[in-house]
């Protein structure tokens, strides 16, 4: 089944219930059209010999790493020594993150992969400074490694990620997972286990999942946003009686979302999973 598939046919009223946002959003969400794609893909790869099992759509178009970039950042803080363990550091929330209401609490490495904190995101980037988060980034090879930001804003430290400078194609998101699972980053192996720990966990019918979303809006040559252009992504990986596969998906809707793509993304590949991989056989 396909994302647009998907999207066309499951309920937008029940995902936002799911969510437990108001009565009235939901309502207007159900009146919304379906959502079509700019483009997508669907890229699950063999995780031990890197064959490709599935490749559908356009899978080599960068697009920002939005918040799948935790799943580096956590590798970056772990070796570093920023983060210790599961639940350390747990900061709390100032005024001058400026962040959405719902984060407006105290958030710990656990919390901060599950709800995908911006705010502690970026407190992890200016402890690391400039330099070292540079470093990272480029030893990493991870997308096209700009780390500028935005034009003009001097804010690479800490929003280069965001619908910003850094982007990444799903064909380099399987890539990289591929390297994190056969260690061969250059982190310690604190990082890695401490990684693997936080990163959230989901079941694909047998399939055990550990991934992450993001959600952003494509941008044009000089770095403004078009919210017309909402993308969502789920990257990560699968296992099954022993078998592991990596896989990235990536949706980029034309119009303006009545959802948030990328836990709509996650929710229909994880349905998918099982079956993609099985007609891949």
């Amino acid at each position: 089944m396909t994302v647009l598939a998907s999207f066309r046919r499951s309920s937008i009223f029940a995902f936002f219930s799911l969510l437990a946002v108001p009565f009235a959003a939901a309502q207007a969400a159900a009146n919304d059209p379906a959502l079509k794609p700019v483009f997508e893909c669907t890229l699950i790869v063999d995780a031990q010999n890197g064959a490709t099992l599935r490749r559908d759509g356009t899978c080599d178009r960068r697009v920002s790493a939005a918040s799948t970039f935790k799943v580096p950042l956590a590798l970056m803080g772990y070796d570093a020594g920023i983060l210790t363990d599961a639940h350390t550091p747990r900061w709390d929330y100032k005024p001058e993150f400026n962040a959405i209401k719902r984060d407006h609490r105290p958030i710990d490495p656990t919390i901060w992969e599950k709800d995908s904190v911006v705010w502690y995101s970026q407190q992890i980037t200016r402890k690391l400074g400039n330099e070292r988060f540079a470093g990272y980034v480029q030893s990493f090879n991870y997308g096209n490694g700009d780390i500028t930001g935005n034009p003009g804003k001097k804010d690479g430290l800490t929003h280069s990620w965001l619908s910003s400078s850094l982007q990444i194609s799903p064909d380099e998101q399987a890539a990289f997972i591929r390297r994190i699972l056969d260690r061969k980053l250059s982190v310690s192996a604190k990082a890695y286990d401490m990684t693997g720990q936080i990163l959230p966990a989901f079941d694909a019918g047998d399939w055990k999942v550990q991934g992450k979303t993001g959600t952003g809006w494509l941008t044009n040559k000089a770095g403004a946003q078009n919210r017309t252009r909402p993308f969502g992504w789920f990257v990560g990986w699968a296992e099954k009686d022993g078998r592991k596969v990596v896989f990235a998906r990536l949706f980029v809707n034309e119009g303006k979302s009545p959802v948030l793509m990328g836990p709509k993304v996650r929710a229909d590949f994880l349905t998918d999973l099982p079956g993609l991989i099985k007609s891949a056989n």
